[in-house]
């Protein structure tokens, strides 16, 4: 498992609202668009029915747990056709068209996905989760004015569970718009927020290292790699911050449990290829 997962989806309770780093070890790219997904619903169960639905209601969340279940494996096509039969029997669940605009992100249909998230927040506009996933979005396509505030509507919902997750995506928001000092206060946010989740740790030593802030890269990385949550990312990191400091013994230990551990791992040929400056 790899730490690049995708920062910004928002999907359903039961199947992609597990613990946001147990479905990858990818901790940064684009791929983070799942893995930072914000829980669209978290908290009170936005698909469990109630006893004042209507029965299109009723059919509407079960298709798009259905449609949920699909994105989350990665079945695109799936997921697209349940979540237009959620829609066709009720338009007015804001998680579907949420997930719409999830889907179409995945598929590179920036337009359509544009249109998914904001019916989202038509229909309800103060969905954080819906927020953070189109300021994600909006990140993605370089409109970082407006990624921002969608990001700060999110955070500023006092009930909002995912706090973490926002700041975080902000913080790779604003690193890829170069602006690091704002982007090291969100990861630092993050990181209070969510003090044990690789993903947060890994992302902030690597913001750190790019700074050639190698003691504090240091401090963050080191756990991980001691940790169940070691990988290829986090290790190559710790072999370049040992090489910083001259750490000849961390070097060797730190590349020979990338060798058995990881041995098809892009890291791992960039270390037999001698190229530390990636």
């Amino acid at each position: 498992m790899r730490f690049d997962a995708q920062p910004g989806l928002s999907l359903s309770p039961r199947r992609v609202c597990v613990p946001w780093i147990a479905r990858s070890r990818v901790f940064t790219g684009l791929c983070l668009l799942v893995l930072l997904a914000a829980c669209a619903g978290a908290g009170k169960s936005a698909l469990s029915t109630s006893a004042v639905d209507s029965e299109e209601r009723k059919r509407a969340r079960v298709y798009l747990e259905l449609a949920s279940t699909y994105f989350a494996d990665g079945m695109n096509s799936y997921a697209l056709d349940a979540m237009q039969q959620s829609l066709a029997a009720d338009n007015g669940l804001y998680e579907a068209h949420n997930l719409r605009g999830l889907i179409y992100m995945r598929m590179n249909e920036p337009l359509l996905a544009e249109d998914g998230f904001r019916k989202a927040l038509a229909v309800h506009a103060q969905a954080a989760s819906v927020q953070h996933n189109y300021g994600w979005f909006l990140c993605q396509q370089g409109r970082m004015g407006e990624a921002m505030a969608m990001f700060s509507a999110a955070l500023a919902h006092p009930t909002y569970d995912a706090r973490a997750k926002t700041w975080l995506t902000q913080g790779l928001c604003q690193a890829k718009a170069g602006q690091a000092a704002d982007a090291e206060n969100s990861l630092f946010m993050a990181f209070r927020l969510d003090p044990t989740n690789p993903v947060v740790s890994y992302n902030l030593a690597l913001h750190l290292f790019k700074q050639a802030d190698y003691a504090r890269a240091q401090a963050f990385v080191a756990p991980l790699n001691a940790s169940q949550w070691a990988n290829a990312q986090t290790l190559w990191l710790g072999i370049k911050l040992a090489r910083k400091s001259a750490d000849g013994l961390q070097v060797t230990a730190l590349s020979a449990s990338l060798r058995s551990r990881f041995a098809q791992s892009p890291e791992l040929s960039l270390l037999d290829k001698g190229v530390f400056d990636d």
